[in-house]
């Protein structure tokens, strides 16, 4: 008789009531070993489950709209003759692993984070923003889809008090929040609280969002935005209107760099080497030098960071996400180049865990394959800084006697200034620069 696996939910981090948003098989159909049983979505990201082995569907446990956590049963499947001939031990339910969370950026989903989270998930800032708001862990505790519903209403979030669990504000607490101002004339009349907190004058006070009827003009169609550009839109709203970014520019001369990478491609047809591992390498070495850059603002203290996680900006069809590449100082070029090409591949397929994009220290958006001279990234909170790259050109350089063809990187250095002055952004980049053009430098 076929044995009867159970499939639950893999480790998600620090993230609990995952929300169910798509069911991708149903009882009596058969799956692969790894193929994706239902998919949920995070504030981090979009996920599947996977099937633990392959063989027949007998059981759903979820439905959608269900909300999961590490180790809920999702299904029972019976174990087809081939895989069975193979005997695959069910391994328990993953304890959940705190981790901080990185990036963003870029990376989706409405969730209803755990109690336990409220001190490492960044949250967004609300419709005004008072100058003491822009301390970190002075933002509401509150969901992406209660903040927007909030920004909706012209609701500040700081003036709502949370009645779930760790202080979490829900829908229903903006709602009596508004029937009480509307009670006391506050937001009809000017004189409640949410009016009082505007008319002190520090707030933001953003006018209505026009609103247009664009088909007056000529043609037009709409299309609804992804779950990731709709969840990293907020993101980066909140990461720019509350870091004070300043971006420093610079240029890496890696003539030599090219060449190199060349020939050892050449060496190694088994795995792609691009100019990103190299740019890994470097960020790690300027990283080591200037540890300010591998730190996070909590408050008034600054967490320095002992390891290096790079974060990687990876667009996909639905839009950007930010896998980690974990431990980057303890690893050579090639084993950076088989990650690299893993995640990226990872990404694309929509296979990325919660886990896969947290513990960023350092983010690099690359656009060099694409084209530009230079870009102004948006800062990946809670990390202080991220580095843009453009398309490299080779250009005249000046070498003391006479000018040669040099090809030139643009870097472009974003920065919490903050915690970061314009002085050590500039000798950061003069350091990655350095790095770049002098591979040898990575020895010392």
């Amino acid at each position: 008789m076929s044995d009867i696996i159970e499939a639950r939910v893999p480790d998600l981090g620090s993230d609990s009531g995952v929300p169910v948003i798509e069911l991708l098989v149903k009882a009596g159909d058969t799956v692969r070993k790894d193929q994706g049983l239902l998919t949920l979505e995070s504030d981090k990201a979009t996920m599947e489950v996977p099937s633990p082995v392959a063989g027949e569907i007998i059981e759903i446990f979820a439905k959608l709209g269900d909300q999961l956590s590490n180790g809920d049963l999702v299904a029972k499947i019976r174990v087809s003759a081939e895989a069975s001939a193979t005997p695959s031990p069910v391994a328990p339910a993953p304890a959940p692993v705190p981790s901080p969370l990185p990036a963003a950026a870029v990376a989706p989903a409405p969730a209803v984070p755990a109690p336990s989270a409220a001190a490492v998930l960044p949250k967004s800032p609300t419709h005004a923003i008072e100058s003491s708001d822009l301390v970190p862990g002075a933002v509401p505790y509150a969901s992406p889809a209660v903040r927007v519903f909030a920004r909706e209403l012209g609701v500040d979030l700081n003036l709502v008090t949370g009645t779930e669990r760790g202080g979490r504000i829900i829908k229903n607490d903006i709602q009596k929040f508004v029937k009480a101002a509307l009670a006391e004339g506050g937001m009809a009349g000017s004189t409640g609280p949410a009016a009082g907190h505007a008319q002190a004058g520090g707030g933001l006070n953003l006018i209505a969002w026009p609103q247009v009827d664009f088909s007056r003009f000529g043609p037009v169609s709409s299309e609804p935005l992804s779950r990731i550009k709709k969840l990293s839109g907020a993101n980066l709203a909140r990461n720019w209107a509350m870091i004070p970014h300043v971006t420093q520019f610079d240029e890496a001369d890696i003539t030599e760099m090219e060449i190199f990478r060349k020939k050892l491609g050449e060496e190694h047809k088994d795995v792609k080497i691009t100019p990103l591992v190299f740019l890994i390498k470097a960020s790690v070495a300027a990283l080591k030098k200037f540890p300010a850059f591998n730190a996070s603002l909590e408050g008034d203290n600054l967490v320095l960071k002992q390891y290096v996680h790079i974060g990687i900006a990876v667009d996909t069809p639905d839009g950007l996400v930010v896998p980690v590449i974990r431990d980057c100082d303890q690893k050579g070029l090639l084993e950076l180049s088989h990650e690299l090409a893993a995640i990226s591949v990872k990404a694309r397929e929509k296979k990325l865990t919660a886990l896969d994009m947290q513990g960023g220290c350092f983010t690099i958006s690359s656009l060099g394959g694409i084209g530009g001279t230079a870009f102004t990234p948006i800062i990946n909170a809670p990390e202080v800084a991220i580095l843009g790259v453009s398309k490299a050109q080779t250009k005249p350089v000046w070498n003391g006697t006479e000018f040669a063809p040099k090809l030139m990187l643009p870097l472009s250095l974003s920065y919490d200034h903050r915690v970061i002055d314009g002085a050590m952004a500039a000798r950061f980049t003069a350091t990655m620069a350095q790095v770049l053009a002098d591979l040898r430098r990575l020895l010392v």
